[in-house]
């Protein structure tokens, strides 16, 4: 297929529904208000209902890439979506918590296959020495959804009401379905496939290999992380220690959103130009997680003048993680790409859950103030998190230089 061709049919369908993804996502940092008023959410509560999405999402990870390698990211897409569009119904007429949890979980998991898809169809159709900039391009769509769960949403919630528009999402989701199935390749799939048998298999042998535990901790803590906090307690947080309005708080998420839009691509466009003068994905992960490290240092200890322009950076550079896909897929093998690339991402939402719910679990042992949660809960919360990623961090260093260079074929 030609660039162009590749773009609008093998990328674009597939980044639509990672919008949708990343969307419902995040839309909780700013309903979150509501659902605490209309159902009478603890912060445990809180997080534990927003992370239902992120729990669902990573539990199917590992079948997912059977799934995606096996009968190909259209279907697969098509089919997931049509779950999660459900499940935003039934998140609009649910009437208590738990009712609002098993909705968003039946969401994380209708979107599990959002980004997974849209790098399978990646390593399909790509060339590898192209894979970063495709991939992240496509992350850049989803940090539009980002966008899109800020102050738009907000003034849609404002207009009907958060049932509203949950009803309303279900509907765009759907018209994504349509556009996947009208527009993507029906060939996406390479090779005859495996028995179901050998293809968990080899899922397994992928996980046992030594790569994978140098690599997965770090990309799980450094990208999880930054997905738990950003698409949850970034608001409350601004509310709290900053003491922005409810509006403003939608206002500094959108440009937050903002920042992870134009970060992730312009990380994208930099590996890319540094790749074609030999400096590897991993170098430039590396560097960048520095970066990443030294703002949520900032936010930790609430150093006042730097603490929003921090936020802006944990944005930008929070899932630089993706450059590690197509480096680490490409020691697996295009017909194991799928397979490849949900190990990584199981490992990262994980953290994400784990994250949106711990954080909220640590803010309630520290006593409310009057206008919401302490701040000293929100410094213990991130930085005991933030401990956890430069630990990973120095694991991954501590390997010797060909255990993180190369991966054995996976027999």
């Amino acid at each position: 297929m030609t660039p162009l061709r590749i773009i609008l049919t093998a990328l674009l369908p597939f980044a639509s529904g990672y919008f949708m993804s990343y969307l419902l996502r995040a839309v909780n940092a700013v309903v979150a208000p509501d659902l605490v008023k209309d159902i009478g959410l603890s912060p445990a509560q809180l997080g534990l209902l927003t992370a239902a999405y992120l729990g669902a999402f990573a539990l199917f990870q590992l079948p997912l890439g059977v799934l995606l390698d096996r009968y190909g990211p259209r279907k697969v897409q098509a089919g997931l979506l049509t779950i999660a569009a459900l499940g935003c119904l039934a998140f609009a007429w649910a009437p208590s918590f738990i009712g609002l949890f098993a909705a968003r979980a039946i969401i994380g998991l209708g979107f599990s296959a959002g980004l997974m898809a849209s790098y399978k169809s990646s390593a399909t159709w790509v060339p590898i020495e192209r894979r970063s900039l495709a991939n992240t391009a496509i992350m850049s769509v989803g940090a539009l959804g980002v966008v899109v769960a800020t102050e738009p949403t907000e003034y849609l919630v404002s207009l009907i009401g958060w049932r509203g528009a949950f009803t309303v999402f279900a509907g765009v989701i759907m018209l994504a379905v349509v556009f996947i199935l009208l527009a993507a390749p029906r060939k996406d799939t390479i090779g005859a496939s495996a028995p179901l048998k050998t293809q968990f298999a080899q899922m397994i042998a992928i996980i046992r290999r030594p790569l994978f535990w140098r690599v997965a901790p770090l990309l799980g803590f450094t990208s999880g992380v930054q997905i738990g906090i950003q698409t949850l307690w970034a608001g409350p947080w601004l509310r709290d220690v900053m003491g922005y309005s409810r509006e403003e708080v939608a206002h500094h998420l959108l440009f937050m959103a903002l920042a992870f839009m134009v970060g992730i691509l312009a990380v994208g466009v930099i590996a890319d130009r540094l790749a074609r003068r030999g400096i590897g994905a991993m170098q430039v992960l590396l560097g960048f997680n520095l970066i990443y490290f030294a703002a949520q240092l900032l936010i930790v200890f609430r150093v006042e003048a730097l603490m929003f322009p921090a936020w802006l950076a944990v944005a930008a550079f929070g899932q630089v993680a993706v450059l590690a896909f197509p480096w680490f897929a490409s020691h697996i093998g295009t017909d194991l790409a799928g397979r490849a690339n949900a190990t990584i991402n199981f490992s990262m939402f994980v953290v994400a859950f784990a994250t949106q719910y711990l954080v909220g679990f640590i803010i309630g042992l520290f006593p409310s103030t009057a206008s919401g949660y302490s701040p000293d809960g929100y410094s213990w919360a991130i930085g005991l998190f933030l401990v956890a990623q430069i630990t990973a961090y120095l694991w991954y260093l501590a390997a010797s230089p060909h255990k993180i260079s190369r991966l054995e074929p996976v027999s």
